[in-house]
């Protein structure tokens, strides 16, 4: 993995140019090198925001992209999902990274905006939930997911706090009397929106009567942060921390902090590129890039840029580089597929 990627934060602006085909060339779906092999002489801007998961792959191809040609400005940032897909159908983005599916009312905004976009699966993830190497914690059911994160948890401030919920949901519980300390994703996250959801957090919300807005959001009460690296150095910073980001994040601390596993009812299974591939990690996910269409067509660095992310240095070499699970063959096809469908 290269360091400096997935715990890069902020803004970061490059400049990047073109390294395959540009519109309609067919080049994304070959295993181009993302780097000198494309055109020369493109110029322009390309934008790039949303998802802090996805911004390092973003940021890694536009460096590979900048080896064939510097003329193309591009700049990569991360304040979430949410906050990302508010300035892509507002057209002022070209393409989004997302750490999940768009939502029915921001596909409504672009709508409303007249931006058209296709949706490109990259890379796939898995959400992971850590503690500090002090804490004896090892495995977390969704039931004690549930106790510690979620609706219901709202003025628990430790750990032993969540046991008798924990127990009412189906969990382990068993906690220490320790301070429970977490800091994670916010609501403008697309980390946020899928951990409630791969958890199960939002099914055993409604299933316990609380109504929907409620039981699709965390407990109110601990540290939200956007920025990754805060969230992991709070894990590292107490020994009863608590908290979660994307796989590579917590891969790249290494020891500074603690993955634990989760049982979805099969057993603890914890996060690797064999289990978020296969989705036996209960918490894996796919990661998207949107790409607004008309920009592409107007652009030929953007699609050309686009044409690179989804060549085999993209899709497999820069996804493993910064420490996410690339897709299966199937699905590279279906991404390909889908980007050929609106470049040709």
């Amino acid at each position: 993995m290269r360091k400096g990627w997935t715990l890069a934060a902020g803004i970061v602006a490059i400049a990047v140019a073109g390294t395959a085909c540009g519109s309609g060339s067919g080049s994304g779906s070959g295993s181009g090198s993302g780097g000198s092999d494309g055109p020369s002489g493109l110029t322009g801007t390309i934008t790039v925001s949303g998802s802090s998961t996805v911004q390092p792959v973003s940021a890694l191809v536009a460096e590979l992209f900048n080896e064939g040609n510097p003329d193309v400005a591009i700049s990569v940032d991360g304040p979430g999902t949410g906050d990302g897909f508010q300035l892509f159908c507002a057209g002022e983005t070209d393409v989004n990274d997302a750490s999940r599916p768009i939502e029915p009312e921001e596909a409504d905004l672009c709508a409303t905006n007249g931006v058209d976009y296709v949706e490109l699966e990259i890379a796939f993830d898995g959400i992971t939930v850590m503690t500090n190497p002090a804490n004896p914690i090892d495995c977390l059911t969704t039931g004690d997911l549930y106790a510690l994160f979620g609706p219901e948890s709202d003025g628990m401030a430790s750990w032993a706090d969540a046991n008798d919920l924990a127990t009412q949901v189906g969990g382990n519980g068993g906690f220490a009397d320790q301070p429970l300390r977490i800091t994670a994703p916010g609501q403008e996250s697309g980390t946020y929106d899928a951990f409630i959801d791969l958890s199960g957090i939002a099914d055993l919300g409604v299933e316990r009567g609380l109504s929907e807005d409620d039981a699709t959001a965390l407990r109110r009460d601990y540290q939200p942060s956007p920025n990754d690296n805060v969230i992991l150095q709070a894990i590292e910073g107490s020994p009863s921390s608590l908290g979660f980001v994307g796989y590579a994040y917590a891969e790249e601390a290494g020891q500074s902090v603690k993955e634990i596993a989760i049982d979805a009812g099969s057993g603890c299974v914890s996060p690797g590129p064999e289990t978020i591939a296969d989705a036996s990690y209960p918490l894996s996910r796919s990661l998207y890039v949107y790409v607004d269409t008309a920009k592409a067509a107007a652009n030929p660095a953007l699609a050309a840029f686009i044409d690179s992310y989804l060549s085999d240095t993209g899709l497999s070499e820069a996804v493993t580089e910064v420490g996410y699970v690339p897709l299966p063959q199937d699905r590279v096809a279906a991404t390909r597929g889908a980007w050929e469908g609106v470049a040709s």
